[in-house]
């Protein structure tokens, strides 16, 4: 692999080594994108102040998300199509994850299945869960969760609705993919990728192909995930889901505070902040913009962790300043799983790691738990006002 300094350079090779279709997948938001790229901009309009002469020996960025031990906090989000990006992805993202001791998220539209990440893993992995109108397929999915071990359920409320993204129409993108000429010769000029994926037995979504009522193919799952999403979706059916699982759950898609107060009362043990990544609603807050006034609104009563931006280490001690118990990164491990697969992930979580510790540092910080407000300059402009 070439010199890898930080994440934009795992983008690059990734860009260069997987099918547009599927770059595309990742490296996209609804209608004009605003919100997709204001998740990443935004962070730098948070300044860090620099301190010095503190004894910065004996520094730690080892932490807790859920009770979990984590040696950073920084979890690897539910990422759908992840094996498309490079061949049995998940399976590789999470041994990656587990090494490196921080959590793994496995996404309902998977490519590889419960049983089988379970089945090449070591330790207990977090499983996704959309609100899908079908209340007996949630039903089993929750219970080969437990049967897979998982050790925390996240359950994703952003999704009732499809948010229209204009690359993933134009690519064919759908589940499954709609092959045409072009997609197909774009294909054929990524070998790496092509003869791994021969390689393997996974490609299609196995989650649900055998395990939904009347998906018995890929032909069929069309149809089904047409109809899947549940657009009467409300609070109430939520605590109904709550009391499928008695263990962990931590609710995805919170970016209003009347919505962070709702979970809290519907048991969650944990929020995530987040805008799907500005793939739903576009015009919306960024989630570092959205994150204090969810803290306000909850943050001593609920874990709140924030999803959406994230590409280095230095936007994680932003997001911890600002409240954060924990972070996810979802588009940064997918570069690194398409430029080089297990290895690829293992190396973003170092840079990473590496840039978090030396930022705390220079904002003379030794424990990221200690990490607060203090280490931020924040433009008054930034946090918007609610009414």
């Amino acid at each position: 692999m070439q010199e890898i300094t930080c994440v934009n350079d795992l983008k690059s090779l990734y860009k260069r080594r997987v099918p547009r279709m599927f770059y595309e997948y990742t490296e996209s938001g609804s209608w004009t994108e605003a919100t997709f790229r204001r998740n990443c901009s935004d962070f730098e309009e948070l300044l860090l102040k620099q301190r010095v002469a503190v004894n910065m020996s004996g520094r730690t960025i080892r932490s807790q998300m859920i009770g979990q031990d984590v040696s950073m906090p920084v979890a690897l989000a539910p990422v759908g199509l992840t094996g498309m990006q490079c061949a049995d992805g998940e399976i590789k993202a999470a041994r990656a994850a587990e090494s490196f001791g921080v959590p793994f998220t496995l996404s309902t539209m998977s490519i590889c299945s419960i049983e089988d990440v379970a089945a090449h893993t070591n330790k207990p992995f977090w499983f996704q869960v959309y609100t899908l109108k079908d209340e007996d397929f949630m039903r089993r999915l929750f219970e080969r969760a437990s049967a897979a071990q998982c050790s925390a359920i996240m359950l994703t409320v952003d999704l009732q609705v499809m948010g229209q993204r204009h690359k993933d129409i134009r690519n064919g993108l759908s589940a499954p993919p709609k092959l045409s000429r072009k997609s197909v010769a774009n294909m054929l000029t990524k070998v790496r990728w092509g003869l791994e994926m021969l390689g393997t037995k996974r490609r299609f979504f196995g989650n649900i192909v055998g395990h939904a009522s009347g998906v018995t193919d890929p032909s069929s799952l069309s149809a089904w995930t047409a109809e899947a999403f549940d657009e009467a979706l409300d609070w109430h059916k939520i605590r109904q889901f709550r009391k499928m699982w008695d263990g962990p759950l931590i609710i995805k898609g919170i970016i209003d505070p009347r919505d962070a107060r709702e979970a809290l009362n519907v048991g969650a043990d944990a929020i995530v902040v987040s805008n799907h990544g500005g793939r739903q609603l576009d015009g919306a807050l960024s989630s570092i913009r959205a994150l204090p006034h969810i803290i306000d609104a909850v943050g001593d009563k609920i874990e709140v962790h924030l999803d959406g931006g994230i590409r280095s280490g230095q936007d994680v001690l932003k997001a911890l300043a600002f409240g954060a118990k924990g972070t996810f990164i979802g588009r940064s491990f997918i570069y690194g799983l398409g430029a080089a697969g297990e290895q690829g992930v293992t190396r973003t979580l170092e840079l990473i790691h590496r840039e978090l510790d030396l930022s705390m540092a220079f904002c003379g910080r030794t424990d990221v738990k200690h990490v607060d407000r203090d280490i931020l300059m924040v433009p008054r402009s930034f946090i918007a006002e609610y009414n």
